[in-house]
């Protein structure tokens, strides 16, 4: 593209992206869509490509879910476009304000069978918040400045937005092309009406734009917080014997409030329990914070407050919660409250904004509550279960025991880590003992259950925290899914520590369907030479069969890492009964 072209479609689109504070695209190149790739560039932003459009919309999440701005990512037309509805449904599910940018045909040409050309905006809105459709160069501006205050209003989720590749490229270009769409010497009626439509298209297509520069960013939403709300929930703390408070990713939404979240817990002095993007919250350890046996908390508890999540299979539909409980449920997405279970109180609000003025209320200094009783028995079994999980550990299996692996692993993260978790039941066993040292530093799929996340997750989290020690924990399984990005991570030097649990399996689903039907069948994998394969990416790979061995490698791939290459760890373990019985459905 010509030096001498300043204004067209990409450039106002990067315009718009740079006035809104946001830093970064991801994207596959397409040549739908390159106009914004090149229009980025020019206006100072970072531009990541990846090697596939799933892991440009996965990080994307992960930028907006650590940064607390919309996440953009370019996808090209048609393929583009399918390949992406994975990860689109995931930011839906997962509540991440992500702008999903998809090349087009065309204008002049849809529905005539141009390349790529595809009926997108059906295929995309059971996904997304809204789907636009761009049409005109005028347009290109407010369009995105509503869809990126979409994104981000009420509950957050993603916005489609279609962008036929004649708004994109320079006026000049565009008009060369449509100019070979006309009749030459046109002589009958309908030629020279075929010529005038033409004519008549390019010029609405390139009408003056009443407006070509982004509005002010959008500040922050205000969540009002009925003070009735808070007096209700007041009264039921302080009756309260036995309390309990669930934390999750829904609580995350502004990580700017993340300081006054762990003041309002501290005061308050409730047992909590972190879950999803929440992990993390108060730091590796906090003497309100429990990990374990959290089925039988909620059994036991008299009163319940569950803050960011629904009653969904994860809480067992509401079933794993004591019925003679007091439950509280504050949630942005009012859908979620009251599903599968009637809480005592709900709200449809931000759950940041209400525990922290809840805590303000309350004035609670930590210690005056009459729970002590209470957590000598939750301290009791967590002690309990800390001593089992030792013993798990400390089993013979063939190669590395999981458990003793995750051990080393929570031992050698930097306090700077962010842990990024992609896989099934390796990452699941490592919740357990891997623990994040700070909030927001713990990415996990959300309630999709997604697999391949991981590197999109790890490219989001490298822009926004490019200090930070990222470590990615895969199952093998998972691994599968973007071992490409390797490449990725060598183009653009960021230092991503990979640790494969390899147990040659589909282990979560292996372990329930073999017990069920005495049959393996599909659930098969090998313990592959993954190391030898990102090497061919220029990445640094360690094949790690001995438990002996592993603080050593473990140790030696943060050193790597921290001269600027990536580094994989195949780590080839056995299998042990620790979630035994775990196939959530």
């Amino acid at each position: 593209m010509s030096a001498t072209f300043h204004h067209y479609g990409g450039r106002y689109i990067a315009e718009v992206l740079k006035t809104h504070g946001i830093d970064a695209l991801f994207t596959l190149c397409g040549g739908h869509i390159s106009p914004i790739l090149v229009g980025c560039k020019k206006e100072g932003l970072k531009v990541i490509d990846v090697r596939d459009e799933a892991t440009a919309v996965f990080a994307a999440d992960a930028y907006a879910r650590l940064s607390g701005k919309p996440g953009v990512a370019a996808v090209t037309a048609g393929p583009g476009v399918t390949n992406s509805i994975t990860a689109i449904k995931n930011a839906q599910m997962a509540h991440s304000s992500v702008i999903i940018l998809g090349g087009a045909t065309a204008t002049f040409l849809k529905n005539r069978g141009s390349l790529q050309d595809i009926d997108q905006i059906s295929l995309v809105q059971s996904t997304v918040k809204k789907a636009y459709t761009v049409k005109t160069v005028r347009d290109i501006v407010p369009t995105l400045n509503e869809a990126l205050y979409l994104s981000q209003k009420d509950v957050p989720g993603p916005v489609f937005v279609e962008l036929p590749l004649d708004i994109l490229y320079p006026e000049p270009l565009i008009r060369r092309e449509y100019e070979k769409a006309k009749i030459k010497n046109p002589t009958r009626l309908t030629e020279k009406f075929i010529n005038w439509y033409v004519e008549r298209h390019v010029k609405n297509l390139f009408k003056t734009p009443k407006k070509t520069h982004s509005d002010k960013k959008h500040k922050h939403f205000t969540w009002k917080i009925p003070e009735r709300l808070i007096q209700k929930v007041t009264e039921l703390i302080k009756s309260s014997q036995r309390p309990v408070m669930l934390i999750s990713s829904g609580a995350m939404h502004i990580p700017q409030l993340v300081a006054e979240m762990q003041t309002a817990i501290s005061a308050l002095g409730i047992p909590v329990y972190l879950s999803g993007m929440a992990r993390g919250l108060l730091g590796k350890s906090h003497t309100l914070q429990f990990r374990h046996k959290r089925r039988d908390a909620l059994k036991e508890a008299d009163l319940v407050i569950i803050l960011g999540q629904g009653l969904d299979f994860r809480l067992d539909y509401g079933r794993s919660i004591n019925r003679k409980a007091k439950l509280v449920m504050i949630h942005r997405d009012k859908k979620e409250i009251g599903k599968n279970r009637r809480p005592t109180i709900g709200s449809a609000s931000d759950p940041a904004l209400f525990l922290i003025k809840l805590a303000k209320t309350m004035k609670m200094e930590h210690g005056e509550s009459n729970w002590e009783d209470w957590f000598k028995r939750l301290k009791e079994r967590e002690t309990k279960r800390e001593k089992e999980i030792e013993g798990f550990a400390k089993q013979k299996t063939e190669y590395i025991n999981p458990l003793y692996l995750c051990q080393q692993i929570d031992s050698a993260i930097g306090d700077n880590s962010v842990i990024v978790a992609d896989g099934g039941d390796f990452v699941a066993t490592a919740s357990y003992i891997v623990r994040p040292r700070a909030p927001l530093s713990w990415l996990d799929p959300g309630v999709f259950g997604t697999l391949g996340s991981g590197a999109g997750f790890a490219l989001g989290t490298s822009v926004v925290r490019p200090q930070s020690e990222i470590w990615v924990l895969y199952g093998d399984g998972a691994f599968g899914y973007s071992i490409a990005e390797f490449d990725t991570f060598v183009r653009f030097k960021i230092p991503v520590i990979g640790v494969i649990g390899n147990d040659a399996s589909w282990q979560q689903i292996a372990r329930g369907q073999i017990e069920m039907f005495q049959d393996d069948v599909g659930t098969k994998l090998r313990y592959a030479n993954y190391e030898q394969v990102i090497e061919g990416f220029g990445a640094k790979g360690f094949l790690l069969e001995d438990s002996a061995d592993t603080y050593d490698i473990l140790l030696e791939a943060k050193k790597i890492a921290l001269s600027g290459v990536p580094v994989l760890i195949n780590a080839l373990i056995g299998k042990t009964d620790f979630r035994k019985g775990s196939l959530s459905m």
